[in-house]
Parts: C-alpha cells; structure tokens; sequence
C-alpha cells in the first residue's frame, strides 16, 4: 500500500497544526484515505491468476455433475489451459483444481463464491468466466440440467441476468430459454420440466444477442448495443491471459453483427 495521502497530511499538519499534534492528526487522517483507497482498488482490479482455482473447481464439477466426465469435457478443461498459456505451477494448480471439482463430496458453492469474489465490481470479468465454463456445459451437446444448474447458479453470483445468458449462449450457437427457472437456486420449475439450450442451426439470433425482444424500437436497439459493445470490449480486461482477451473479441464481433442485420433489417442508421 501506498501512503500517499498519510505523508502530505501529516506535512501539512506538522506546518499548519501547530507542529507535532497536527502532524499526528494529519498522518492518521491520510492513513485512513490511503487504507479507503487500497480498499477500493482491492475490489475493482481483480487479483492476477485469482481465477485459476476456482475457474477449474467449477470446471470439474460441470463435468462430473451428471455422474461420469467424458473425454470431450478432459479435451475442453485441456485446451483451456493450452489457451491461457497457463505456465508448469499454473497449469499444475489447474490440474488439481480440476480433479477436486470432480470429487463427490466438493461444493462448488464454495468454488463459485471465490470466482464472485474474484470479479467482484468487474462484470467485464464476469463474462469471460462464464464463457469458459459454456464451453464445458455445451462440450456433449445438448447439455443435461445437473450442468445447466451451476451454470445458473455461477451466472446469479456473478450479476448475469437470464437475458446476458441467453445471448451467451447465442453466442456459442445455441439456443436457450430461462423460463421456469428457479433463479439461484438451481433447479428448473413449471409444468413442462427441464428443456437443454438446443444447437440453432440459423445461425445466432440478432435479438437474443443483444438481449432484447424483438418489439422493442430502434432507439432501444441502439442503447443495448452501446451497453453491450462497452461491456464485451476487449480492452476493459486488464490483467486476464491473451485467451480470454481474444474471446471477448470474438464476443464483440459477434454483437457488431448482430447489431449490423438489426440496422439491415430495420434499415436504420
């Protein structure tokens, strides 16, 4: 910690505070701001390679939720790793992080609460997260709701709403819908029971891409497609590896083209 604000303080309460009192009032003045500020720093830059423990706790336990981890999902958490260019200690720490995940008895309420603590106040971060763990929910196929459950239950902690997810999920080709879901809970409700995102062979949906209905007006369009091309941008992701940084990339492409077939369709500006 920096103690900027304590040593002009306690100076200017050592000239203007009548000599050493001032100067005692002053430092602990400007120790207190300096503790307020490496406070706030502390929840707005996540810790560097915070992540990697948890992301691969929650990794593991997606995997073994619906009782057995396939080879598709090993080949997903490996070339994660490979993306990050996670070094020897890393990928290692990754490794065991990921093999605890798929233990019987872990709790990944545990492993996701570090993940929330992790991005706390940066949703920016949030959603480079979730897109590594998509990729295992989505590594079979048409994913089970053991799977779709922590996904749910990892977007909730993290502030992603239904709608961010479902454009997530459109995303990545699939197609998906909240309704009749428990929020934070992990579990599916109402009468049609359990239905898993589906592959949309159309192609990502424009509107589900941007998170809105369909009804909305063009000035409506424009805002969500400002929130979101802020949010996704790739320059906002500080210290996360060169992989994350290239999916967010891919997402802001992703939202420019489904802003660009909106304007097309609508034909506005």
């Amino acid at each position: 910690m920096t103690f900027t604000w304590t040593l002009w303080l306690a100076l200017f309460g050592l000239i203007f505070g009548h000599g050493l009192p001032g100067a005692v009032v002053g430092g602990i003045t400007g120790f207190i701001i300096d503790s307020l500020r490496k406070g706030q720093r502390s929840r707005v830059t996540p810790e560097a390679g915070g992540y990697i423990s948890p992301l691969f706790n929650v990794l593991g336990a997606v995997a073994k939720s619906d009782g057995r981890v396939s080879e598709a999902e090993i080949a997903v958490a490996e070339r994660v790793m490979q993306r990050m260019g996670l070094e020897h200690e890393q990928r290692k720490q990754a490794i065991i992080a990921f093999n605890q995940g798929k233990q019987p008895e872990f709790n990944v309420t545990l492993a996701i609460e570090e993940l929330r603590r992790w991005v706390g106040l940066r949703r920016d971060h949030a959603f480079p997260v979730l897109d590594v763990v998509i990729e295992t929910v989505l590594a079979e196929g048409n994913p089970p709701p053991e799977k779709m459950a922590i996904l749910r239950q990892l977007a909730f902690a993290l502030r992603v709403s239904d709608m961010e997810l479902m454009a997530l999920m459109a995303m990545k080709g699939y197609a998906w819908n909240a309704t009749g879901y428990s929020r934070g809970q992990g579990h599916y409700g109402g009468n049609g029971g359990y239905v898993p995102p589906q592959r949309n062979t159309q192609g990502p949906d424009p509107y589900t891409v941007l998170g809105i209905a369909r009804s909305v007006d063009d000035r409506a369009v424009k805002r969500a497609y400002r929130k979101l091309i802020s949010e996704h941008h790739p320059d906002r992701l500080g210290d996360l590896p060169e992989a994350m940084r290239k999916q967010a990339e891919s997402r802001a492409s992703e939202i420019n083209a489904a802003y660009e077939r909106i304007k097309a369709e609508r034909g506005f500006k």
